[in-house]
């Protein structure tokens, strides 16, 4: 009975033990902010979500930030004609203040899950971590107040936003010749604007 019951204490023990959070201090990472952030915005953010013809309509305004968090890769490739691009993980308050002038500023924003009709330069990410949504949050984390969000999903080859980039330029990525029969030798074709 004594052993039962010492085994019985024993399971208790590791088993509460086993539940005690470790707590691992970083005075830089807050996930407790980053849920309350996300709570607060996400009325506002569903009101700034804009139509074609409404975001069409505030890119013109002037003052106005376009604002494109992919990376620099694929802004290169192809993004809205005007924008700015600040990938999301450089966002930091001294880098938005070099593109944003001001707190209050209309800022646009669009990402991935805004377009199809170019998987290269806007290849889709699961609904639930669409560019859009941290973008937006970090944003207003960082004390802009005026951002507003593309809503819908646009075929590129049709919507009437205008584009800019080097697939609309028809400008070809130039490899190496070395690099370019590294290619050939897997029987595919690379067409880069390079002679032979």
């Amino acid at each position: 009975m004594n052993t039962t019951l010492a085994i019985g204490a024993l399971v208790c023990l590791l088993a509460q033990s086993g539940n005690a959070k470790a707590q691992i201090p970083n005075r830089l990472i807050d996930y407790s902010a980053f849920l309350d952030n996300v709570q607060q915005v996400k009325t506002i953010r569903e009101a700034r979500r804009l139509t074609e013809d409404r975001f069409l309509q505030m890119m013109s305004e002037p003052g106005v930030v376009v604002l494109d968090a992919r990376s620099a890769a694929k802004f290169d490739l192809l993004h809205l004609k005007g924008a700015v691009n600040l990938s999301l993980p450089d966002f930091t308050a001294a880098e938005l203040g070099k593109i944003i002038p001001t707190k209050d500023a209309k800022v646009l924003i669009y990402c991935n899950n805004n377009f199809v009709g170019s998987p290269a330069a806007f290849p889709s990410k699961v609904p639930g971590a669409s560019l859009n949504i941290p973008t937006f949050v970090t944003l207003t984390t960082y004390g802009y107040t005026n951002v507003y969000e593309l809503g819908p999903l646009l075929d590129v080859k049709t919507s009437k936003l205008p584009f800019e980039g080097r697939e609309v330029s028809g400008t070809k990525l130039s490899l190496p010749v070395s690099k370019r029969e590294n290619v050939s030798s897997l029987g595919l074709t690379l067409q880069t604007g390079v002679g032979p």
